[in-house]
This record gives C-alpha cells, structure tokens and sequence, in this order.
C-alpha cells in the first residue's frame, strides 16, 4: 500500500474515488429506470434522488452523492433525512429547477435536508426556483403561500459553498434548529421587486457563519429570526433588497431572543435599509449584543435602522411593551443614503432602548441639495468620533 503527495495511501484513493461513482452511477441507473415508467417527469426525478439519497446516507465511509454538470434535474417538494451513518457530501455540479407551475396550495420547500449532521452541500451547480409564475400569483392574491427553495431543519456542522440559488418563490435558504453553520461564496439572485425573497433567513440557530456571499432579492439579505444567537456575517455584498436585517420579533405578543450578532466588512447598494433591528409593539423578550462594523453603503434608503414599531400592514393600534433592545455598536461606517432620513432609531417609550453606540460614522445624501438627518426616539446612547448626521440621545 504505497502513499500518494497528500499523505493518502492508494487504497483510501481508491476507496473514496469508488464511493463518488457508485453513487453517481446509482443516480443515473435510478433515473433511468424511473424516466421509463408512467408518470409525471418531476415525481420521476424524485424517486431518482431518493433513491440515490438513501444509498449515500447508509453508507459509513463519508460517501459524496454527486449531481453530475451538463445535467438539469427537475424536482418537487424532495426531503432528504438523516441521521446518517457517516458524513456526507452532496456535489452540486449540474441544475436543480423546480416545475414552472404552482405546484403546491400547502406550506413546502423544493429541496430540504432534514436531521443531517457534517453535510456539506458545495459545487458550481443551481438551484432555480421558477419563482416568476409565484411572485405574480401572490400579487394577484392568489397564493397565500409559497415555497422555500432550499431548506436545513436540525442540521449541525454544516457547510454550504458555492453553490447559486436563483429566482424562489419565497425564501431562498432556511437554516432552523441548525448549529455550526458555515456558509461561503453562495450566491443568490432575484428582482428586486420580487416579493419575500429573503436570500438566507434563520431561526433557533446558533454558531452560524456567513461569508464571501453575493445576495440580490426582493427581501432581506440576510434575516436573523427569533432563538438565533453567536452569528458571525463578513464580507457579503447586499443589493438589491432590504438590507441585514434582525427580526421582526415579538410578533402577536410572542417571546424573543437574539444575542451576539455581527456583522462587518459588507457593502450594501441599492436597498431598503443597510443594518436594521426590527419587532413589534407588545412584544415581549430581549435583542442584544451586536456589532456593525466596516460597512459600505451606495444609495442606501435608511444605513442604520432600529424600529420597534415594524407593522408592515401599517395600521398597528400603539401597545406598551417591547422587545427589549441593548448593546447595539454602529462603527466605522460608511457611505451615501437614497433618503436623507440616514439614522432611524424609534423605541418605545415603555421599553426604551439602551446602550447603543456610533463612532465614525459618515453618512450624505444623494440629493446634493439634501443634508442628511437622524431620527431618534427613546433611546440611550454614546457618541464616539465623527458622527454625519448629527445624533442625539436621551441624557445627552
């Protein structure tokens, strides 16, 4: 048994180039065989990669199921479960598309991987959700609810890498209940007047890394949702869409928790907002322990955004209690705002907002003729360095 350059020996070579062709091999012998029966084409390539799935996750040599390139896939609502006897990679070279139709009237996703621990989902592939048919349904008031293009329910020690997600009915990527998250160089396109188009959202999560993502939608890039806590977003680009967004939290009265968010060295271009903490009135919990930092904005409707009246139907009734928000750091950023409202920071007057803290920050309007301002409601903070538009908190 002679050793190669990497320290492998032949055998374990071997071993593992025989594992990817076996399950490449039994994809495409699935498929076949599925494609010659009756049937709609997508249940078919269903029972393809199910199949495929169930081979690879019994395997306990940390087998890689390979989605080969030159190939488009099309797929409906396909959960693929866990726990598996060893890690797995899934290699996403070819296409994934989903029926350009209104495939389902229930809530679903196109692809979920459920109970999966050390998956890794990377490759040069797509996944395109024919979103368009959806966006226009939801317009029209015709479908209450969509489906989630990729989705990881109960996932730890995952990694997601370049792969392209396009065009979801809904949210692009979930991650619920998942923990040691690391998610690098995907990328996410969709219009920006595409509706709820979130690129990757996450609830009850913890430990998660995003990096080196490329995000363009119609929502938030980035959605930090309730139960979330030790996030880490670098190096993103955001726009067009909504910004980075913390919630909403504390919807119909409900308990919220977020803690330890960062998010630093993104640039933002085009969107709603830059960095934004969002919850509703009467809501109930704590946000806190976050850091903005090294953040770029181009033509950026609100950079810094803090709202504890988010009421999107826009006809709230005023309710005491908040989620409570503290200890939020805005440093070191950057940049031209769309709207000369640059700084919005609105709290609530029977649950105020505390600690929040801004040095060198450099915000000017697009409209020369326009100074940019800041408006601030019931919040305690600190002023450190530069700080364009002027602001003022409680007690100073």
């Amino acid at each position: 048994m002679s050793n190669l350059p990497d320290g492998s020996s032949t055998q374990q070579r071997v071993g593992a180039e025989r594992i990817v062709v076996v399950f490449f091999v039994l994809l495409m012998l699935a498929l076949s065989a599925a494609q010659s029966a009756a049937g709609q084409q997508g249940k078919s390539y269903n029972v393809a990669f199910a199949a495929t799935w169930n081979a690879t996750c019994s395997d306990s040599s940390s087998p890689t199921m390979l989605i080969p390139g030159g190939r488009t896939f099309l797929l409906s609502e396909i959960r693929l479960r866990g726990p598996c006897s060893s890690p797995i990679t899934v290699q996403l070279d070819g296409g994934i598309v989903a029926p350009n139709a209104i495939w389902t009237t229930t809530a679903a996703n196109l692809l979920t991987f459920y109970s999966v621990g050390n998956l890794t989902v990377e490759g040069s592939g797509q996944i395109d959700g024919n979103g368009a048919i959806w966006w226009a349904c939801f317009k029209q008031k015709k479908c209450s609810v969509r489906p989630i293009l990729l989705s990881f329910s109960s996932c730890n020690n995952l990694l997601v890498r370049n792969i392209h997600l396009k065009d979801s009915p809904d949210k692009h990527m979930t991650l619920h209940r998942c923990s040691q998250v690391n998610v690098y160089n995907v990328s996410v396109t969709a219009p920006g007047d595409s509706p709820n188009t979130d690129g990757i959202s996450m609830s009850i999560s913890d430990h998660v890394y995003i990096s080196s993502c490329s995000i363009q939608s119609g929502d938030d890039c980035v959605s930090i949702l309730s139960g979330t806590t030790d996030v880490n977003i670098t190096d993103n680009t955001c726009g067009p869409g909504h910004g980075i967004s913390v919630g909403s939290l504390g919807c119909d009265g409900s308990t919220s928790l977020v803690e330890r968010i960062t998010v630093s060295n993104c640039s933002f271009s085009r969107t709603m907002t830059g960095v934004r903490i969002k919850s509703w009135q009467g809501g109930k919990g704590s946000a806190n322990g976050f850091l903005f930092e090294n953040l770029k904005m181009n033509e950026v409707q609100h950079p810094i955004d803090i709202d504890q009246f988010y009421c999107p139907p826009g006809n709230c009734q005023p309710q005491d209690g908040a989620v409570a928000i503290s200890d939020a750091r805005f440093i070191n950023i950057q940049g031209i705002s769309s709207d000369p409202e640059a700084i919005k920071i609105m709290c609530s007057k029977s649950v105020q907002c505390r600690g929040i803290y801004l040095d060198n920050v450099n915000l000017s309007c697009s409209r020369h003729t326009a100074q940019t301002r800041a408006t601030i409601l019931n919040a305690y903070g600190t002023i450190a360095g530069m700080v364009k538009p002027e602001v003022r908190f409680l007690g100073t």
